[in-house]
């Protein structure tokens, strides 16, 4: 086959893709060898790939095609969520767009256009994994919301709320006016903003004297029913029994105290909003206090403000500023920072909200979570997120599993006759029988029965996601449940660590009495140049489609992967994916060179070769088991880093100059051989991060059978390396430098043979001669009994080697050259010495300056011998 000159991606990735594909490689089935199970973190159904997604997933594969080479049934199941927030957003917007309102449509009507959208877009973020490489088993792939799932999320729901985990209630929520639901606390992101603390009159019911309170949400003061002071705050023990009027409206409210309050705060007064705020709800609820809920669902007020219907919370607190201005209750308005919360879909402020939700009991149902990550059952990659998971654990709250929304699991919850009274069943026809046995009306029909309007929390999905994708809720004891789980690995972003991966977690050890994975690995975030995390709102992400048609699919994920340590930020630079293209490159020329050689049978193998393959043989061994170590730390970029450095510097810059052959001239069937098994185990190697053109260059290099693919080959085998032997090659390469070095300081050229000697052999480096002597060009490397003359010396560890230079070099010109640079570093020297004379200095100085000095004077010291002695022997 004739090999091109240059490595074109686009003609090899698709190419190859496919043929995997024709082939089922990605498949697998339940079968006796060791499984290796990874599921793919769902991505939202209607998502596009960003380079989050690139990171994630180039990790995933790698480790997934590792297991396919070390003889494992990898499986890598993958699948989409059906993201009720987000995709119904879009879907509201997609109708916004053509002058279609939700509320002017059915749940079913809304529900098909919904389901049109996601069959339209979505999947779309598989097909875009595709051209990264992803070898995921496609005829496994899940979707949140499709049926097997949706089954098993209600069968879970209706048996936890057997098992009284699940219970209906008013609690005070974290509400996205703009999405309009409930979202769950770890769905709050806070933020440092610049407010305002305004500081405002409350008059004293029966007196001309007023109170001050401070708050930085004066738009709530139409929702007071009661002010707090601390019992102990002696400013305000007159206040005991008082009432006083809310401002504006003029309503009667009583004044309670009570040790909840912070007297350092504002004034040490407190307002109390039950309705929109969690500490004064509770306080509410102790003290028996009434709630007036003064905001609509979007963030309006509501009749029961009694002023400013209808209008937004944040003009209203504009306005109602002005109106207590012009009341006179204002006293003062500070500049405040303060934290707020925000919503992670939507990014609006939260509000409180006192609201009618489904919860699901945490504490008990999370002890077996805490327990088997804490002692590393499931050990977390980097550990330190072990106090992260911990904190989160400890102080786990009941979890809102309801959301406000008509994309998703619909709450299996169906209420009697219009009544709070209500039954939960796995479908329409268990309802009604349950509503019959409840009730005792046997009568009883569907139309008796509403079914809640609220949705499930997407996570309440997506936790179940180990165990569904292989049917484990509704079949617990099938096969492919009892062969692939637990899953191995992983690999997920930090910032999920509570939301997906610990409800995982429980999940496993309710519905599977074992965890749902051994490992996870938390990726970092990927940052542009300035530290700044990438979003489309920046437009500082690339788009990683694009990257891959530039740099092509391996070199992007070598981009990605060599500044990606496990846990830490990626700081993301284009050039990071060129250098992965160019590597890939090098791979490529190397390939062609080795390739490019005549092998002649009848050649005896050169002692250069013999000793170059034996280096190289105990260095690839030794770097394998270097790899595997890595490999079992989840130290994945320092694995890519040794194999980049094994191939870039000793192979292509060192192994394959010791044994290439003379211009023109054939190679040794020997080191042919060698040298090709070589390429074959190093392409092996790679493969697991460079998929595309490790298999291009493998079928390039052997003939292959039809159904045969580098990436269904075994990894090669590790095998016994020389550490002594591999430290002395590293004196060889030193000598060679060394060497090269006096070459192109004395501007001797290439061709012309010159001469190594030494007096004794100190480092056993003589046994190498001949790789020293081919990659310097030397004529020979010969013990001597004296210093020979007009010979440029260097050392290397404990031997002193000699080039001999007589006739040629001009001698009185190295003579000049020499002294020159003998005078400089002699006044060098002199200016180190006055220093660590002075007293001062030296009394003065830390410790490290000091040492600094002494290391200067020693170093000027070697020179300056090194050069009289070189002087001498110029001089005769």
């Amino acid at each position: 086959m004739e090999i091109p000159s240059k490595y074109d991606p686009k003609l090899t990735e698709d190419k190859w893709y496919q043929y995997w594909l024709e082939k089922k490689f990605f498949r697998s089935t339940p079968d006796q060898r060791k499984p290796y199970t990874v599921v793919i973190p769902p991505p939202n159904v209607t998502g596009v790939l960003h380079m989050g997604h690139m990171l994630n997933n180039t990790i995933q594969d790698v480790l997934v095609r590792r297991a396919r080479m070390q003889g494992k049934n990898a499986c890598w199941v993958p699948g989409t969520d059906h993201a009720s927030i987000a995709t119904e957003a879009r879907v509201v917007a997609k109708l916004a767009s053509e002058g279609i309102k939700k509320t002017d449509l059915s749940r079913d009507e809304f529900l098909k256009h919904a389901w049109e959208w996601t069959h339209k877009h979505g999947g779309i973020i598989l097909e875009q994994l595709k051209k990264l490489g992803a070898s995921c088993d496609w005829d496994r792939t899940c979707f949140t919301m499709d049926d097997e799932r949706s089954e098993s999320v209600i069968n879970v729901f209706v048996d936890l709320h057997k098992k009284g985990l699940i219970y209906r209630g008013v609690r005070m929520v974290n509400w996205d006016p703009q999405a309009q639901t409930a979202v769950s606390d770890e769905e709050v992101n806070y933020k440092e903003v610049k407010s305002k603390l305004y500081h405002i009159r409350y008059n004293i019911v029966g007196s001309d004297k007023y109170v001050v309170v401070a708050t930085t949400r004066p738009e709530t003061i139409l929702g007071d029913t009661a002010i707090c002071v601390h019992p102990e705050d002696e400013r305000y023990q007159y206040l005991k029994g008082a009432k006083v009027y809310v401002p504006l409206i003029k309503r009667e409210v009583p004044v309670i105290r009570d040790e909840y309050v912070d007297r350092e705060f504002g004034t040490g007064v407190l307002k109390i909003t039950p309705a929109h705020d969690l500490n004064d709800y509770e306080l509410g609820q102790k003290y028996n206090l009434e709630t007036i809920d003064i905001f609509n669902d979007n963030g309006t007020l509501n009749e029961k403000a009694q002023l400013f219907v209808g209008k937004d919370r944040f003009v209203v607190r504009e306005e109602i500023v002005e109106a207590m201005k012009a009341s006179g209750n204002i006293e003062k308005i500070e500049d405040y920072i303060n934290k707020v919360g925000f919503s992670e879909r939507t990014d609006a402020v939260i509000e409180p909200k006192l609201s009618m939700q489904w919860f699901l009991k945490m504490k008990t149902l999370s002890e077996p979570a805490l327990e088997n990550v804490m002692n590393d059952n499931i050990q977390l990659y980097p550990a330190k997120f072990k106090n992260t998971y911990r904190h989160w654990m400890e102080n786990v709250k009941d979890w809102c599993i309801s959301r406000q929304l008509w994309w998703g699991h619909r709450i299996p919850a169906y209420y009697i006759n219009n009544s709070n009274d209500f039954v939960v069943a796995n479908s329409d026809a268990e309802a009604v029988e349950l509503a019959r046995q409840k009730t005792g009306n046997a009568s009883l029909t569907i139309e008796n029965l509403k079914q809640d309007e609220d949705v499930l929390d997407t996570w309440f999905s997506s936790w179940l996601w180990p165990i569904s994708v292989f049917d484990g809720i509704r079949n617990p004891d099938n096969e492919d449940i009892k062969y692939y789980y637990p899953t191995d690995d992983l690999v997920t972003a930090p910032e999920i660590l509570f939301f997906w991966v610990a409800r995982m977690i429980i999940a496993g050890y309710e519905y599977q009495k074992e965890p749902p994975f051994k490992n996870v690995y938390l990726t970092g975030i990927v940052r542009d140049k300035l530290g700044r995390k990438m979003s489309k709102s920046l437009g500082n992400s690339p788009d990683p489609l694009l990257l891959i048609e530039k740099y092509g699919a391996d070199g992007v994920r070598v981009g990605m992967l060599l500044c990606s340590p496990a846990g830490n930020d990626l700081p993301f630079d284009e050039g990071l994916t060129e250098q992965g293209r160019n590597f890939g490159n090098k791979i490529w020329n190397a390939f062609r060179l080795v390739k490019s050689w005549q092998v002649d049978e009848s050649i005896e193998q050169p002692e250069a070769a013999k000793s170059a393959i034996e280096w190289f043989d105990s260095l690839l061994n030794k770097t394998m088991a270097e790899v595997d170590d890595q490999f079992d730390k989840y130290r994945l970029s320092e694995a890519l880093m040794q194999i980049y450095k094994l191939f870039w510097d000793e192979f292509s810059s060192w192994y394959l100059e010791m044994v290439k052959p003379a211009y023109q001239q054939p190679i040794d069937a020997r080191t042919y051989v060698a040298t090709v098994r070589f390429f074959e185990k190093l392409l092996k190697v790679l493969h697991p991060f460079m998929p595309f053109i490790t298999e291009e260059i493998w079928h390039y290099l052997g003939e292959r059978q039809n159904d045969e693919s580098i990436m269904v080959s075994a990894l090669p085998a590790k095998g016994s390396f020389d550490e002594k032997l591999i430290a002395q090659f590293d004196l060889v390469k030193e000598i060679v430098a060394a060497v090269r070095n006096i070459r192109q300081e004395k501007n001797l050229p290439i061709k012309e043979a010159l001469e190594l000697q030494l007096l004794a052999d100190n480092d056993g480096t003589l046994a190498f001669s001949s790789v020293i002597k081919k990659l310097s060009n030397l004529s020979d490397v010969a013990l001597v009994a004296s210093k020979p003359e007009g010979a440029v010396s260097f050392l290397v560890k404990s031997t002193e080697y000699y080039v001999p230079l007589t006739g040629k070099i001009d001698v009185e010109e190295e003579i000049q050259k020499i002294e020159k640079e003998l005078k400089y570093t002699q006044g060098f020297l002199e200016s180190v010495l006055k220093k660590l004379s002075n007293e001062r200095f030296v009394s003065g100085a830390p410790q490290q300056v000091l040492q600094n000095e002494q290391n200067k004077k020693a170093d000027a010291e070697a020179k300056i011998k090194a050069m009289q002695e070189r002087l001498a022997g110029l001089k005769g």
